[in-house]
C-alpha cells in the first residue's frame, strides 16, 4: 500500500516533500544543540569549570565523518553518470566510515574516563586528600605530591613502581580494626604516617607513638586515601598535570596551581571560593559534553542506520530517478551531521 501511495506522486513532487521533510528535522535538531550550547555558556558564569583536551579519537571521528559525505557526493555524481557501481562503492564506504565514526566516539569516552573524567565527578579530592591525615614512605623515602602526580624520589611514579604502591594501597582498604587483622600487609618496604607521625603495624595493628589505635573515623579516612592512590587521584579528580592536560576555570578566568594550592588572579582562592568548590564539587562542564557529544552520536546511529537502508536500495530500487530521491535526501541529513559535529568539535575545542 505504501508503495502505491508513493508511486502515484510524481518524482518531482516526491523529491520536494523528502527535501522538506529532512529540512524540517535538521531545523528542530539545530534548535536542540543550539539550546544546549547556549546553556553550556550560562553555566559557566560564576562557577568552576575544567577544560580538558579532547583525546585524538575525537579528531580521528572528524576526519572519518568528513571523508564518508565526501563519498557520498561522489556518489551522487556517480549516478547522476549511470554509474551505479560506484554510486553503490560510495555508500557503502561512507557507511563503513560512518561506523568508523561510531567506533572513535567511544574509544574517545574510554579514553576520558581512563583520565578521570567522568559523567557524573568531582572536581577536586576533597576526602582522603594524599597528606591531609595519611601518607607513605617507601624504603625511607616519602612519597610526594607535585601538580596533581606522585613523585618517589624526584621522579613521577610509573609503571611497576606505581603498580607496587597500589597493589600496597589496596591491602589498606579496611573498614575497621577487625578486617586489618585479617589482612597479611607487608610492612618492611612501607610507613604510613599519620599526621606526620609514622605508624607501627604489631599485631596485626596501627599504633601511633603514642600508644594509640586508629579509630573508626580514621579507619574511613584511610579508605578513601588509599582508593584515590589506586585510582591514580591526587587532588584533582582529573588526572595529569594542571595547565597541561586540563585547566581550571573560575567565572571565566584560569587559576593556577602552585605547591598544591589554588591561585586565583595571582592570589590564593579566598575561603569562600575555597567553600564554594567544595559545595558545587560536581564537574558540570565535563557532563555536558557527554550530554552534547552522545545526543549527536545517537542522531549518527539515526544516519548510519538510513545508510544502511540506502545500501540496500542500490540494489532494489531499478529506477535511478527515484534512487536519486533518496541518495540526495540521505545525503543531505548526514552531510548536516558532519557539519554539526564539526561545529561542536569546535566549540569544545575552544569553549571546553
Amino acid at each position: 500500500m505504501k508503495q502505491n501511495f508513493t508511486e502515484s506522486y510524481p518524482l518531482e513532487t516526491q523529491k520536494k516533500v523528502r527535501k522538506h521533510l529532512v529540512w524540517m528535522f535538521i531545523l528542530s535538531v539545530t534548535m536542540i544543540f543550539a539550546g544546549l550550547t547556549s546553556a553550556y555558556i550560562v553555566s559557566m558564569g560564576d562557577n568552576f569549570w575544567v577544560k580538558i583536551n579532547l583525546p585524538i579519537p575525537f579528531y580521528i571521528s572528524t576526519a572519518l565523518i568528513i571523508i564518508s559525505s565526501i563519498l557520498l557526493i561522489i556518489g551522487a555524481i556517480a549516478l547522476k553518470k549511470g554509474n551505479i557501481s560506484l554510486t553503490r562503492l560510495s555508500v557503502q564506504g561512507a557507511l563503513i566510515l560512518g561506523i568508523g565514526f561510531g567506533v572513535f566516539q567511544f574509544l574517545g569516552y574510554r579514553a576520558l574516563v581512563k583520565s578521570g573524567a567522568h559523567f557524573v565527578s568531582s572536581i577536586i579530592v576533597s576526602d582522603g586528600r594524599y597528606g591531609d591525615y595519611f601518607e607513605l614512605k617507601k624504603d625511607g623515602e616519602y612519597l610526594t605530591v607535585e601538580n596533581n602526580q606522585f613523585f618517589y624520589k624526584g621522579k613521577q611514579v610509573q609503571g611497576t613502581d606505581k603498580t607496587e604502591i597500589q597493589n600496597f594501597a589496596k591491602e589498606l582498604m579496611v573498614n575497621n580494626a577487625e578486617e586489618l587483622k585479617k589482612k597479611k600487609i607487608d610492612y618492611s618496604h612501607y610507613t604510613l604516617l599519620y599526621k606526620g607521625e609514622p605508624l607501627s603495624f604489631i599485631n596485626g595493628e596501627f599504633i601511633r607513638p603514642n600508644g594509640e589505635k586508629l579509630q573508626e573515623l580514621d579507619f574511613q579516612r584511610l579508605y578513601t586515601f588509599s582508593q584515590n592512590i589506586i585510582d591514580d587521584r591526587v587532588d584533582f579528580f582529573v588526572r595529569g598535570e594542571m595547565g597541561k592536560d586540563f585547566k581550571l576555570f573560575y567565572n571565566g578566568n584560569q587559576l593556577d596551581y602552585q605547591e598544591r594550592t589554588l591561585m586565583y588572579k595571582g592570589k590564593p582562592l579566598s575561603a569562600n571560593l575555597q567553600n564554594k568548590l567544595l559545595r558545587g564539587n560536581s564537574d558540570k562542564s565535563t557532563s555536558y559534553f557527554y550530554i552534547i557529544t552522545i545526543l549527536h552520536l545517537l542522531h549518527v546511529i539515526g544516519g548510519i542506520i538510513a545508510l544502511i537502508s540506502l545500501s540496500i536500495k542500490t540494489y532494489t530500487i531499478q529506477n535511478q530517478e527515484k534512487l536519486a530521491i533518496t541518495l540526495n535526501a540521505n545525503s543531505l541529513f548526514w552531510h548536516f551531521l558532519g557539519i554539526l559535529w564539526i561545529y561542536l568539535l569546535l566549540f569544545l575545542v575552544f569553549i571546553h
